[in-house]
């Protein structure tokens, strides 16, 4: 008995190593290429960028900067909350390098059916509220929490989650691009001192 068993784990076993290797890499082409879909879809026109990660709240956010012909054209920031009614909530947020907001795209998300999962609609209250604006000039909060956000219908706590992911993604953004005149700056300074030098 105790043989038999044994025989049947191991098979058992086997036959999930097997299957996680030849899912392994799909599902990481499949990833990569959702997170090119979604760069596109919050940000401009872009031939490079440049990932920064950091951690927001315990939380792992990714700020991708990206390049046109070497100018920074906005950030993209994968941001994310676990506050939502159904669990984690993941999403893109694109800025212009001022910090309007450009677009939002949810990745993935666990909200009760035409409540909470009306934050992936197109011209839903959560994104109009964001959507060409500047989180700087606005009070980040939903409305019954005195803020300038409009929830969704009957979810205030999906709407809440939501917030809460943006506002990780306004400060994830802050810090990137406060380091960007910085290191122009630097870079300024070290061509005017090679140009010096050549004089």
């Amino acid at each position: 008995m105790t043989a038999v068993l044994f025989g049947i784990t191991l098979i058992a076993s086997a036959g999930v190593g097997v299957v996680n290797l030849i899912t392994e890499e799909p599902i990481a082409e499949a990833k990569k290429a959702a997170t090119i879909a979604a760069l596109n879809n919050v940000l401009p026109t872009f031939d490079d960028n440049r990932i920064t990660e950091l951690e927001i709240d315990a939380l792992p956010i990714k700020v991708y900067t990206a390049t046109a012909a070497g100018e920074v054209v906005g950030y993209a920031v994968e941001t994310m909350t676990k506050n939502g009614f159904g669990g984690a909530i993941r999403m893109m947020v694109g800025f212009t390098p001022t910090g309007e907001v450009i677009n939002v795209n949810v990745l993935e998300q666990g909200e009760t059916p035409g409540l909470g999962t009306k934050m992936t609609d197109e011209g839903n209250p959560l994104i109009t509220s964001f959507k060409g604006k500047n989180p700087a000039d606005m009070k980040m909060a939903v409305r019954k929490d005195g803020g300038d956000i409009d929830a969704l219908t009957a979810a205030t706590i999906s709407s809440r989650a939501y917030v809460d992911a943006m506002n990780r993604a306004w400060t994830a953004y802050q810090h990137v691009s406060a380091a960007e005149p910085a290191a122009d700056a630097t870079a300024a300074a070290e061509t005017e001192a090679q140009e010096g030098g050549n004089q």
